[in-house]
């Protein structure tokens, strides 16, 4: 990866050569923790789109949210967030009902069906994610998340550079 990245700065001197590492080394990482929760996943016939659904449900003090609050939070369209809806529906993993005081509300819930799925899944994963940030200190897990967030702001700040 390094040499590549020289030979083609050397070929474009203003390549920014450190940001192109970083990049490329995020999206390796992010790949790889990708492909490590689809794996963990797969038994309990999840994708990554249901999972994190299921999880923002899970974490919320109600269990229940709108189809736009969960669009936001697991970055998927609308459309797409019919389609996650329907299959944990279908499985009985959630429910979709209109709100008690607006009925063009739609409110998802997550049941205990949902709950205890998620306790059978989510224990193994614990080990597999502490050993992911082995030999990382505290001081530098924090910096992490830290570093991470900044980026985060960052990129989304990208849409209102325009482009050359």
């Amino acid at each position: 990866m390094d040499q590549g990245i020289d030979r083609i700065g050397a070929m474009l001197p203003l390549l920014p050569a450190k940001s192109a590492r970083l990049c490329r080394l995020l999206l390796l990482a992010g790949d790889r923790l990708r492909l490590e929760l689809a794996t963990r996943l797969k038994p309990h016939r999840l994708n990554h789109s249901e999972f994190i659904t299921l999880m923002m449900l899970y974490g919320r003090p109600d269990g229940s949210s709108t189809p736009g609050e969960l669009c936001e939070f697991a970055t998927q369209g609308a459309a797409n967030m019919t389609r996650i809806a329907n299959a944990l529906l279908a499985r009985g993993l959630i429910t979709r009902r209109s709100g008690t005081h607006d009925r063009r509300r739609v409110v998802i819930r997550i049941t205990a069906a949902g709950r205890r799925l998620l306790t059978r899944v989510l224990p193994p994963l614990f080990p597999r994610l502490d050993a992911a940030f082995a030999g990382f200190s505290r001081h530098e897990r924090d910096e992490l998340g830290r570093l991470l967030c900044k980026l985060a702001i960052n990129l989304d700040q990208l849409d209102a550079i325009p482009d050359a």
